[in-house]
């Protein structure tokens, strides 16, 4: 014979249970896909060059006497951090300091100078923050592990949660007594025909 379904408070409240660490744990997750995909769709697909049909006269590129070294100049500068408009690189960016920046990688490129030493001269200038990509050392270490570190939490906790869940539902060990008692009682009852 089938049971009926139980609708009492307290059934209902042990079947949402596990929800909430369930969510919490889907939005670690989520936000870590988020920074992940941001940080990888925040790159400028085109070096900050707009497409032919977003362009107008004001926005058209000067014509350089040196294709390589403006393509040179362009992959430092999307290195780089525009610091007035610090979600986009120098190269994307039309501040006026993001242009007098590119001019001056332009001008260390002409003189010889490489691009680690570019990027070293304007992280020594302005910091660390300039660079669009921050290197993993010992003060980044959290910006880079941090996301990693926050789903491991979320996961320990989760499991823990899971764990203490399955404990309080697991049946008790009937005592001896209580075992010969409960036996007494299913024998007492007679099935009904």
């Amino acid at each position: 014979m089938l049971e009926p379904l139980r609708t009492d408070v307290d059934a209902r409240s042990r079947c949402t249970g596990w929800k909430a660490p369930l969510a919490i744990a889907a939005l670690v997750l989520a936000a870590t896909l988020a920074f992940v995909v941001t940080g990888v769709a925040a790159q400028p697909a085109a070096a900050g060059v707009k497409a032919q049909s977003d362009a107008t006269p004001t926005d058209a590129q000067p014509m350089v006497a040196d294709p390589a070294l403006e393509l040179r100049v362009m992959k430092v500068a999307e290195e780089l951090r525009c610091l007035v408009c610090q979600n986009e690189t120098i190269a994307a960016s039309h501040a006026d300091l993001a242009v007098d920046l590119r001019k001056q990688i332009r001008l260390k490129l002409g003189e010889g100078q490489s691009e680690r030493q570019i990027l070293d001269f304007m992280v020594e200038r302005y910091g660390e923050f300039v660079l669009y990509r921050p290197r993993l050392q010992a003060t980044t270490w959290l910006l880079w592990g941090g996301p990693f570190l926050l789903l491991a939490v979320a996961a320990a906790t989760l499991l823990m949660h899971i764990r203490r869940r399955r404990q309080g539902l697991a049946v008790a060990d009937l005592s001896p007594a209580d075992a010969v008692r409960a036996r007494a009682l299913l024998e007492s009852e007679s099935p009904s025909p």
